[in-house]
């Protein structure tokens, strides 16, 4: 959810990655992708974990906050003068080249908020008495008011989605309310309002930069997505349902996060284990000693498994214990969905929040909100999803088809189950390429595949990276520091959390900021404050003596959020609002991450890090052609699944009406019949586990992974154009995508930026031709 954030001047940039279901069958966690302007982002940013942390749309539900609403007393006391001794030692507030992520606790949490929050409650009251329509007499102030909330905020939003705690989710529920508030004040407010348009309709317009005019053209577009128009009883109510959502929002990620940590299968026969690969029983025996079975071994158990994405997902492909499959194929796709912790209430609050918030802003429905700041139209969304549609599902009814065949010959006499499939799947996979991941993991060990994502982006676009570890405080002894540097001078940092730690880190992949670029944050002696983001993945830890042994799909993550990171750290704009992924469309923000994934398969690229973590061999020939021959691999069923997340997505948010008789998975079966070739689970309540679209950026832009896709495919299919063996080539190409997409942020159209890269609009071409779905010639 990228997440997924992209952030504007009011909030945390984080881009979160995973989506539901890509090539992997089911990347559990989301991705998300928060953009806007400074009043949007301030709103959205108090949606929670870094991991998708940082400014929502006005149109979108916020993530991860609240679940209190604040009293009279409590408004009051947010906008009291802060005392001296709260500024100057709480190391939230410290004034520091990086956060001091390893000293802030959630005890630091409310005070430090109420504190920030009084100041920048008198900053606005002052800035609304003394506005000048001018660029220092409007933007500039409210830039700083944005970043000093959004530094702030964002330590507290990224501890909770990597070091949660019950002391630190209470903090955050307390003091969200009071967040919201400041940010609805300021997107209300009818003084910075008018501000923008008179600088529009004045003298000072032609003067400014073409970055300048879109910052200003995004502001106007989000006050009024951020109900300024609205008065009396609308406006109230507006900011009501405002208030209720980050609650809502708020409790539906906690229940997935509290039902996913609540499921453990302990296992003690060797035979109900048979099939899973060393790497799964060593994780399963690992998580087993930290449970209290201090006895536990990888070869004899006891084996402890639960529903965090690097335990569930070997266990639904590899175990040959088809009652093991179901039973935790069964919980994973019905979290969070009975008892206190059921989402289904609050989806369909949510969805009627949503259209009501819609409705008073002047739109039908809340899909067309949402589309109001986005490249694409509800119509033109659809219709590029019918279209992908209509290409992939023969390939799909192929898909199922050859795996219930390949099943049947094996002796498999059952009718096929959805905890079937992945399993039967991975065998064909197997038989068909003879290939399987655990053949592959020893030589995708992570500082290789480091060193070679670190070549790359040499190669590419002319930067070096290097470890600086120790520069800057970590939030845990995992985490990872780094520099970026251009033409020998630093351009930028960034930290990297890989491991999974399901007890306190929420699940999933995603990058976000921590500051951003922009001239009026420069040090004394520079041009610009240099951007640092945070890279946060979810792969399987060291286990013993050996490193962190990756899985193919987890490769493909790790080039992913690099992407997201490159926008972020490689941009050449100064102006604050619009650097890095601030302010670019929510459609648009996958380009770079998608792009970087194509390169997994790139021979050159691969072999630079593909080598054996014992012997150093690279890589077999024979094995490289297979991996590459099983790239397509029911590509038409992969398509299809993130159709149907997609489709759902938008029919619920334009379509859908609560309380009609008719559930959410009503509507999500009879949307199945049309996305899935396989008759879907009758249980199936993914939607109570589907936080990209209740918790976090998503919400009527799901669509976003597939509409980016198109954009990333025709990018990289410029590099094969120039030749991906021709060095010079492929240099020149990368340094032009450097200083198109990754270079201009959101100070330009995203499809102006695409056109100054390719020089003519997008096409699926090159998205079917590389999913080997384009139509065969008779």
């Amino acid at each position: 959810m990228l997440g997924t954030y992209r952030a504007g001047l009011r909030g945390i940039a984080s881009v979160a990655t995973q989506r539901v279901g890509s090539r992997c069958f089911l990347r559990a966690a989301p991705r998300q992708v928060f953009s806007g302007s400074v009043h949007r982002s301030l709103i959205t940013q108090l949606s929670g974990s870094a991991a998708k942390s940082s400014f929502l749309k006005t149109g979108i539900a916020l993530r991860q906050v609240s679940s209190r609403r604040m009293s009279d007393t409590n408004a009051a006391a947010a906008v009291e003068a802060p005392t001296e001794v709260s500024l100057k030692d709480n190391p939230l507030l410290a004034e520091t080249a990086f956060p001091l992520f390893d000293k802030v606790n959630a005890e630091h949490v409310v005070p430090g908020m109420r504190a920030l929050l009084g100041q920048l409650h008198d900053e606005i009251t002052e800035l609304e008495k003394s506005v000048q329509p001018t660029w220092s007499g409007l933007v500039e102030p409210l830039e700083k008011i944005g970043d000093r909330h959004q530094k702030t905020w964002g330590i507290v939003s990224h501890l909770k989605g990597v070091k949660d705690s019950d002391g630190l989710r209470k903090a955050v529920e307390e003091i969200q309310p009071e967040n919201v508030k400041l940010s609805l004040r300021l997107a209300q407010s009818k003084p910075l309002y008018e501000a923008f348009k008179s600088l529009k309709d004045g003298p000072e317009w032609a003067k400014l930069s073409a970055a300048q005019k879109r910052i200003v053209e995004n502001e106007l577009r989000d006050f009024v997505l951020g109900g300024v128009a609205l008065e009396g009883e609308a406006k109230e109510r507006f900011n009501a349902i405002q208030q209720e959502l980050t609650q809502l929002s708020t409790k539906f990620s906690n229940n997935v996060l509290d039902s996913t940590k609540a499921y453990k299968k302990l296992v003690t026969s060797k035979e109900d284990v048979e099939g899973l690969p060393a790497t799964a029983l060593g994780l399963a025996a690992q998580q087993a000693k930290k449970d209290g079975h201090e006895t536990a071994t990888p070869e004899e158990g006891p084996w402890l498994f639960t529903l965090d994405f690097p335990s569930y997902y070997p266990v639904l492909t590899h175990a040959k214990n088809r009652a093991l499959r179901e039973e935790m194929y069964r919980t994973y796709m019905t979290r969070a969905s009975s008892g206190d912790i059921d989402n289904t209430p609050i989806i369909e609050k949510v969805l009627a929040l949503r259209k009501e918030k819609a409705q008073l802003l002047g739109f039908n429905n809340f899909a067309e909100l949402s589309m109001a700041s986005k490249m694409a139209s509800l119509e033109r969304a659809e219709s590029l999803l019918e279209e992908l549609r209509a290409a992939s599902i023969s390939a799909a009814r192929k898909d199922l088809e050859e795996v219930r065949e390949f099943a049947k010959l094996q002796g498999f006499e059952e009718d096929m189950k959805w905890w079937d499939v992945a399993f039967w799947a991975e065998r064909l996979r197997e038989a068909r390429y003879n290939i399987n991941e655990e053949e592959l993991r020893p030589y995708f060990a992570l500082p290789n595949v480091l060193q070679g994502l670190f070549q790359l982006a040499n190669r590419l676009f002319g930067v070096e990276v290097k470890p600086v570890d120790g520069l800057a405080p970590v939030w845990h002894e995992d985490v990872r520091f780094f520099q970026v540097l251009k033409n020998g001078s630093p351009k930028a940092y960034f930290f990297l959390d890989p491991y999974s730690r399901p007890a306190e880190k929420r699940g999933g992949a995603w990058m976000a900021e921590v500051v951003g670029q922009s001239r009026l944050f420069a040090p004394e002696g520079s041009n610009v404050r240099l951007p640092v983001a945070h890279m946060v993945c979810n792969q399987i830890p060291p286990i013993g003596d050996k490193p962190s042994l990756m899985t193919f799909r987890e490769v493909e993550t790790l080039f992913h959020e690099f992407g997201h990171a490159l926008q972020h750290m490689l941009t050449e704009v100064e102006e604050g609002m619009v650097s890095g992924i601030r302010g670019i469309e929510w459609d648009a923000v996958e380009l770079p991450s998608q792009f970087m994934e194509n390169w997994c398969y790139d021979r050159r690229t691969l072999y630079s890090f593909a080598k054996h973590y014992e012997s150093g061999e690279p890589l077999p020939e024979e094995l490289y052609k297979r991996l590459k021959a099983a790239k397509t691999f029911r590509s038409g069923t992969m398509m299809l699944r993130q159709i149907h997340f997609s489709s759902i997505d938008l029919e619920l948010h334009a379509r859908f009406t609560p309380g009609q008789g008719e559930s959410v998975f009503d509507r999500d079966q009879a949307v199945a019949s049309r996305t899935m070739v396989m008759p879907p689970f009758p249980e199936d309540r993914f939607l109570c586990s589907f936080s990209h679209i209740f918790a976090g950026g998503y919400s009527a832009g799901y669509y976003s992974y597939k509409w980016a896709e198109v954009l990333s495919a025709d990018a990289f299919s410029a590099f094969e154009e120039a030749g991906l063996d021709d060095d010079e080539r492929v240099r020149d190409t990368g340094r032009q995508f450097r200083d198109t997409v990754l270079a201009l942020g959101g100070s330009v159209s995203p499809s102006d930026v695409f056109r100054l890269f390719r020089g003519r609009d997008p096409s699926t071409t090159a998205l079917l031709k590389h999913n080997d779905l384009l139509p065969q010639p008779a």
